[in-house]
């Protein structure tokens, strides 16, 4: 598995921090989402010092941008949207993105992503963007979310590596490994990250 070729060379890097409470869930897609892009790191903790701490090299803030907690007044604007402090849309989309290197993405549940964005200052030097998903989570009824327009962590990199990268295959290629997942986990009797005893037997 670990010489596999990934499905997805991105050009935008993808850094994931992870809530520990979060790396056990047995429908977690931060691991998929490592695995299957060529330029991503998985961070496990609760704070780190800066960017480059995070990141395990050298790294310039005003390159980055985070997927930002909270909806942009973006409807129809997706499926990213850089906003301001004030989670207002900004003007100039095109200049927001302009020489982006990378993201940041908080992977845990709600409550668990504001704890990593509040316990993480230096977060709030990045460019802020917000994911506008065109549809639920593909996972349905098999995890329940604190929002209903709430999408897994692989789907929000999808959407939002979509609008940075020029292959407009991006998305599907990311998502085709989360389908397998899905499918796995219902086959399995999975619900909430737990398997169905009911159907034990």
């Amino acid at each position: 598995m670990s010489d596999a070729v990934p499905a997805v060379d991105n050009k935008v890097r993808v850094l994931v921090l992870q809530h520990p409470q979060e790396q056990d869930h047995a429908l977690g897609t931060a691991g998929l989402l490592v695995r299957t892009l060529a330029h991503a790191r998985l961070a496990v903790g609760l704070s780190w010092r800066n960017l480059g701490h995070a990141l395990g090299e050298p790294a310039e803030v005003r390159d980055w941008g985070v997927l930002y907690l909270g909806s942009a007044h973006a409807a129809g604007q997706g499926p990213l949207v850089a906003v301001d402090r004030k989670g207002e849309s900004l003007p100039d989309q095109e200049m927001a993105l302009a020489g982006l290197k990378g993201l940041v993405v908080l992977d845990g549940n709600w409550a668990q992503a504001k704890a990593l964005w509040w316990r993480n200052a230096w977060l709030t030097k990045l460019r802020r963007f917000v994911v506008v998903p065109d549809g639920p989570s593909l996972y349905g009824n098999l995890r329940k979310e604190a929002r209903p327009d709430a999408v897994s962590t692989l789907e929000a990199v999808a959407l939002a590596l979509s609008a940075v990268e020029t292959d407009t295959t991006v998305r599907e290629r990311l998502l085709a490994p989360f389908r397998e997942l899905i499918r796995e986990a219902r086959a399995a009797g999975i619900q909430g990250g737990k398997r169905d005893r009911r159907r034990r037997r």
